[in-house]
Formats: structure tokens, sequence, C-alpha cells
């Protein structure tokens, strides 16, 4: 009976994270137009469930079992979630393509990958090595962030990224490594732009060669004036 009592606990939770996940899909995808074609037709709403139910024979000390419906899911979808991964619903990983999430990798509610993004590991030990993610963070395609780094609340990391250090809630980092370049109030969205020191130093490069043509321009000018004034006669 205690068995059976939990098979229907996670059944019951398992439909909930679902719905949950489909809705959120809606939510973000304007493309879904309605749960059925979500729960058909989206790779990422698959891979989430074969990773719940992975997750659960996992924690339950199945052996093989987990892996095996982890590579099923990764053949089917292209989207490769180790068991030993805590997603919390909902959570949208769009298109999903190529998504890496590693064993140790935490993900809070509301969050949102795109295609080709990497949650990885740098350690070879059994510990806390690979990201947690706050609430609410959005992964652009392509980025990679590795390490047991800790990104906060609301954050996000834009297509590309590659981070490596913790990020600060409410912030949105670029580039390789990835920095931030922005951190916005989730209350109005007010963006405030952060200095950018290697930006800055481009601009003012290319300020001091537009300087340095013009300048050069100018000198040519005096050449060609003077080339084209005629030449001063001896007294006769």
């Amino acid at each position: 009976m205690a068995l059976l009592a939990r098979l229907v606990g996670w059944y019951n939770s398992f439909v909930d994270d679902t719905w949950a996940d489909i809705q959120f899909a809606m939510e973000r995808d304007p493309a879904a137009t309605n749960w059925i074609e979500v729960l058909l037709a989206y790779p990422g709403i698959h891979a989430l469930m074969l990773h719940r139910a992975s997750g659960a024979l996992l924690r339950l000390s199945v052996p093989v079992l987990p892996r095996f419906l982890s590579h099923l899911g990764r053949n089917m979808t292209g989207i490769e979630i180790h068991p030993g991964a805590q997603i919390a619903s909902p959570c949208l990983i769009d298109h999903g393509m190529g998504v890496v999430i590693g064993e140790t990798a935490r993900l809070g509610q509301r969050c949102h990958l795109h295609q080709g993004v990497t949650l990885g590991g740098t350690s070879t030990l059994r510990k806390q090595r690979h990201p947690m993610f706050g609430a609410d963070v959005l992964v652009g395609a392509g980025a990679s962030i590795i390490g047991a780094v800790s990104i906060g609340t609301g954050a996000r990391i834009g297509a590309g990224a590659v981070v490596v250090s913790n990020v600060p809630p409410h912030s949105t980092v670029v580039g390789v490594p990835g920095h931030v370049v922005a951190y916005y109030d989730p209350g109005d969205d007010t963006v405030l732009r952060l200095p950018d020191p290697e930006h800055d130093r481009i601009e003012s490069l290319e300020l001091s060669v537009s300087e340095l043509r013009m300048e050069l321009r100018r000198l040519r000018e005096q050449v060609d004036d003077a080339g084209d004034q005629p030449g001063e006669t001896a007294a006769g």
C-alpha cells in the first residue's frame, strides 16, 4: 500500500509538472497555438517528461534504467539531461537540439533555455560541479555555463556567452568569457547599462582613427592647393 501511495503521488506530481511546463511554453512561445500541439510536437516537453521519470527511478536506486531513459530521451529529442539533475517546474527548453544538462545541475522555476545550451562541469569529483540557477533565468542559444557557478534569479545569459563565474540576480551577461553589461529592475524593466571598458576603448580607437583620417585629408588638400599655385618669376 505504501508503494502504491508513492506511485500515485508521483504520478499526480508528474501530471501537474507537465501541465505547468505546457502552460509555460504557451506563455513564452508565441508560435504555440494550443496545448495539444505543445504536448505532441515540442521536444523540450518530451525531454522533461522522460527526465522526471528517470529522476524518480534514480532516487529509488534503480540501476541502469534511469540512464537508459536519459539516453532514449537524447536520441528522441537531441536533448541530454542527466537523471541526477534537478529541474523545477515549470521549465521551457525551447527547440532544444544540442542542450546538455549535467548531473549536479540545479534549475529554479520558470527557467528558459534555448537550443545548444550547455550546463557543464569542470571537476571529476563526485560533488557539486554543475551550474545552479535561481528562478526566471533566461539562457540564449549556444551559451555555455561551466562549473559550480551560481546564476542569480532573473539573470539573462546572451547567446554564445561562456560563463565561468557567478552571475548576480537581474543582470545581463554577454561575451567570452561572459561579463555583466547591464542590470534591470524586474519591477519596471528599467535597464541600467554598466561601464564596458572594452567597448569604450574600441569607440575611442574608432574616434581617433576618424580624426586622423580628417587630418590626413586636410594635409592632402593643402598639398594639392600648393601644387596648383603658379610659380614666382624673377624680376627682369
